[in-house]
């Protein structure tokens, strides 16, 4: 897990409307004000936009908000080869949270290997200061979609 991420290609999707991430509609996306920055070449990135309602009572990001930001970043770079052709659904997600997070928290994420129906993938949330603020590694069930789904 110690290998660095690469940098991620352009995004194809860029100035996407609230509630689409990588070109499929999302509205949880709208919801936790997600982003999808870059997208391919098996990897993704999105940002997560900081809203008083992610809080706990600390103030710092829920854990939870950040769990799914992993599941989104994962999922869609387990989906980067051909991004609106595969819906994703997660089989396996593990955590490890390893800082406080604040502010927007931007999620990055690689396809370690991607299989005829499940990929692996690995990735991270840092805050935009840097600091890492968790990581994670999963499984996920890629599914096409129908003609009339993308």
């Amino acid at each position: 897990m110690n290998t660095p991420i690469k940098e991620h290609p352009a995004n194809p999707f860029e100035g996407e409307a609230p509630g689409i991430l990588f070109g499929l509609p999302m509205p949880m996306a709208r919801a936790m004000k997600l982003s999808g920055e870059r997208i391919g070449e098996d990897r993704a990135q999105i940002r997560m936009g900081f809203q008083p309602d992610q809080a706990n009572s600390r103030g710092d990001v829920h854990g939870g908000a950040i769990a799914s930001l992993l599941d989104c970043a994962l999922a869609s770079a387990c989906r980067s080869h051909d991004p609106t052709a595969f819906g994703v659904a997660t089989i396996d997600l593990t955590l490890h949270y390893v800082s406080a997070g604040s502010g927007d928290l931007i999620a990055t994420a690689h396809c370690e290997r991607r299989g005829r129906s499940i990929s692996f993938a690995r990735g991270e949330v840092r805050s935009e200061d840097g600091t890492l603020v968790a990581l994670a590694t999963g499984s996920f069930k890629l599914m096409a979609r129908s003609p009339a789904q993308a």
